[in-house]
């Protein structure tokens, strides 16, 4: 399958874009470097370095490469920095990720998995935290991951751009996210099954 990795130049994207490599998928990771690094970049991988809010470029990039399922990881992710340039953060967070999904709408690609995370349930009243459990963030790093959750809702109910809103895991031991063994479980549900 043919995957578009957006922030495919940081931590987790990285990881992320190797296990597709590895698993025989063509990706293409479309990172702008803010916050990723080119050495990051997994080889085999082909590299766009550019920004989401570029929506021609981003449309070129889906329709050239024949793009059919996006892993989108590219976010702000600094609570403190959040409350103090919430602009920023909507501006990236939200507004690159629309740009994402209509550009994806326009060039029929009906498959997305979002790197989304726990601070969309704010402060919980228990631990672990449950997707039943109710949404309310506290600050605008987890109001804008799930501004875009409730934005992919409603483009898969009009244009059928089926999706899965996924958090990183955090292993009880370590305070980074688990990412060798749990990769291939973030993209996994959307990609086709493939015969041994």
């Amino acid at each position: 399958m043919k995957v578009l990795v957006t922030g495919g130049a940081g931590y987790i994207g990285s990881v992320v874009s190797e296990q597709l490599v590895n698993d025989g998928h063509e990706v293409v990771v479309y990172d702008n470097l803010s916050k990723g690094h080119r050495d990051a970049v997994v080889d085999g991988a082909h590299f766009v370095e550019r920004d989401l809010l570029d929506a021609n470029k981003l449309r070129e990039t889906l329709n050239d490469n024949r793009i059919e399922a996006v892993i989108h990881m590219a976010a702000f992710s600094l609570v403190g920095e959040s409350v103090e340039q919430p602009a920023k953060y909507y501006q990236n967070n939200v507004v690159a990720g629309l740009v994402l999904l209509d550009a994806m709408r326009d060039c029929g690609v009906k498959r997305i998995v979002f790197s989304s995370t726990a601070a969309t349930y704010g402060e919980p009243e228990s631990q672990p935290i449950f997707e039943t459990a109710p949404a309310s963030p506290t600050n605008p790093y987890g109001e804008t991951k799930l501004a875009f959750e409730k934005a992919m809702h409603w483009y898969e109910r009009a244009y059928g751009i089926r999706y899965a809103s996924l958090i990183c895991a955090v292993a009880p031991t370590t305070s980074h996210c688990v990412t060798s063994s749990t990769a291939l479980m973030w993209y996994t549900p959307l990609l086709p099954s493939r015969s041994p």
